[in-house]
């Protein structure tokens, strides 16, 4: 539970630090957090000790997540599916190098080492960051006087708790994370149980975590280009579903086909991260939703992988711990048919991206939205409009 647990607090803290701290040292902050975390684990005097660093490294990480979609906003506004499917294809190399690495570095240099060397990672990230802030820095004080990057979306005016996009999202998040933590989390205890090595089994974990690269690599760019992206979700749903029914009920000797199918439904995962920015227009609505959303979903997902543990009882096959993820399943479905229809979170509540008076939203004619406006773009053939809140 604690990864998730601990994306979940950070999700709901994000949004009141991305109002006061800049993104750049958010991030930076969130690095130095994860580092100190896995630099704790190492040392794990106790249990305790151990547990607590452990939190500290997943607040780390919980706060990268909701910090990355802004920046992407920021710095590639118009590569946000390319750069989302590089996002998420580095979270499936490091997590499959992770799981593969693991036993034989404990073997080798005892489990101290084999947990703590990935602090050196989590530092190394820190670097470019840090060149960037000294640019940054530097320009400003070349500058003669002060400038502004304009005006900035009023985010008080944003309540993704009252928009069906935010719930939308935020149960995506709670189908895919209780899953995909699940799995990760309990993948190998399965596999052993039904008779493999643990050699094989970490084999296997790593296995699961790779293939969601292929995937991460195209479903970014497929989200970004496709207005209804119902179907897409529906795919990831119905190959984790396939790949579960593999594991419990197949020969143990084809579990490779199946935990690969299973894999496969990790795509899941970067279609919730490309929606955020997807169903915004705005820097600050895409960390509003990001952070309630990851709050939300994350805080519910917890209960994923400790419910999957505490269904099993000797002998059912795990039957139950994996009627529970069908389940999930289930909400994840829900959540990608409420923010199916394309429209922005931002819409509803009349806040358009600064400087512009028009939106890219398709028409709405609810009169809750004010009068629409439509005119016929210019040189253009064909029934293309514009859509404008009229105050």
């Amino acid at each position: 539970m604690l990864p998730t647990a601990g994306f979940a607090v950070m999700g709901f803290l994000a949004p009141p630090l991305l109002r006061r701290i800049q993104l750049e040292h958010l991030l930076l902050v969130s690095i130095l957090l994860t580092t100190l975390g896995q630099v704790g684990r190492a040392l794990g005097w106790n249990i305790p000790a151990f547990l607590v660093f452990t939190w500290v490294a997943m607040l780390g990480i919980g706060l990268v997540n909701v910090v990355i979609p802004p920046l992407l906003v920021k710095y590639f506004p118009d590569k946000i599916g390319m750069l989302a499917a590089l996002h998420v294809t580095l979270l499936g190399v490091s997590t499959a190098v992770a799981a593969q690495a693991a036993i034989p570095l404990a073997h080798l240099y005892g489990w101290r080492f084999s947990i703590g060397i990935w602090a050196a990672f989590s530092a190394v990230a820190a670097i470019p960051w840090l060149i960037v802030l000294t640019g940054k820095r530097a320009v400003t004080r070349s500058r003669t006087s002060p400038a502004s990057d304009g005006p900035s979306a009023p985010t008080s005016a944003i309540k993704p708790w009252r928009s069906s996009i935010g719930w939308g999202v935020a149960l995506v998040f709670a189908g895919c994370s209780s899953n995909t933590f699940a799995a990760l989390t309990w993948l190998p205890a399965v596999l052993i149980d039904r008779g493999m090595s643990q050699e094989t089994a970490g084999s296997m974990l790593a296995l699961y975590s790779i293939l969601a690269l292929p995937v991460a690599l195209v479903v970014p760019l497929v989200v970004v280009r496709t207005p209804r992206p119902l179907p897409v979700a529906i795919v990831f749903v119905v190959a984790f579903a396939i790949g579960y029914g593999g594991i419990i009920f197949a020969p143990p000797a084809s579990a490779v086909v199946w935990v690969a199918i299973a894999g496969l439904g990790q795509g899941v995962y970067s279609f919730a991260f490309t929606l955020i920015n997807k169903r915004t227009r705005t820097q600050s609505g895409s960390g509003i939703l990001s952070g309630f959303a990851q709050g939300v979903g994350y805080a519910l997902a917890s209960v994923g992988p400790f419910l999957f543990g505490l269904l099993h009882h000797p002998g059912d096959g795990w039957l139950p711990s994996f009627g529970m993820l069908g389940a999930w399943l289930l909400v994840l479905w829900a959540g990608a048919m409420m923010v199916n229809k394309p429209r922005f979170l931002e819409d509803a509540f009349h806040v358009v991206r600064p400087g512009t008076k028009e939106t890219a939203a398709e028409p709405d004619c609810s009169r809750s939205q004010g009068r629409n406006i439509f005119r016929r773009k210019r040189g253009t053939p064909g029934p293309e409009y514009t859509n404008r809140i009229d105050p």
